[in-house]
């Protein structure tokens, strides 16, 4: 098995989307994934958001996908928008991989901080988190508006 960690290109966009309707099909949220390839495709191209995949024997099996903002308190920070490995290849030491590359690209980018969202029933995605020594808060709320009707 040849397993491969790397910056993914525009040739990947269609596995990433993919991995992404797998995601919102677990967190039982499909009918919320409305984003298009074309768009997925668009915005790579303007640098609105990176990401690294993991493959496997050249199929892409896993990806994180991130981008940086900025904390007003801390400076610059990553934020994780999703990270995904498919189910039949979990237990493989991808997704600490993944994880790791996407925290080795944030200090390589001067990043004080990452920052992500999880669900609070995900109880395996916490315990990966907790392992990883990271902090869960529970204080804060997410806000939001929609500026586009969704389909």
């Amino acid at each position: 098995m040849n397993i491969t960690i790397r910056k993914a290109t525009k040739a990947d966009l269609q596995a990433i989307h993919d991995l992404v309707r797998e995601l919102a099909i677990y967190e039982k949220a499909e009918h919320e994934f409305v984003a298009t390839l074309a768009d997925y495709e668009a915005d790579f191209e303007a640098g609105i958001y990176d990401s690294h995949v993991a493959a496997v024997d050249g199929k892409v099996v896993g990806m994180a996908l991130y981008y940086m903002t900025y904390s007003t308190w801390k400076g610059r920070m990553f934020y994780l928008e999703d990270f995904v490995v498919l189910e039949a290849y979990r237990r493989l030491g991808l997704g600490q991989m993944l994880f790791d590359a996407f925290l080795q690209e944030a200090k390589d980018q001067q990043c004080r901080l990452v920052k992500w969202q999880v669900l609070d029933w995900n109880e395996p995605a916490l315990r990966f988190y907790r392992k990883n020594n990271a902090v869960i808060e529970k204080e804060w709320w997410n806000g939001k508006i929609f500026l586009t009707e969704i389909q």
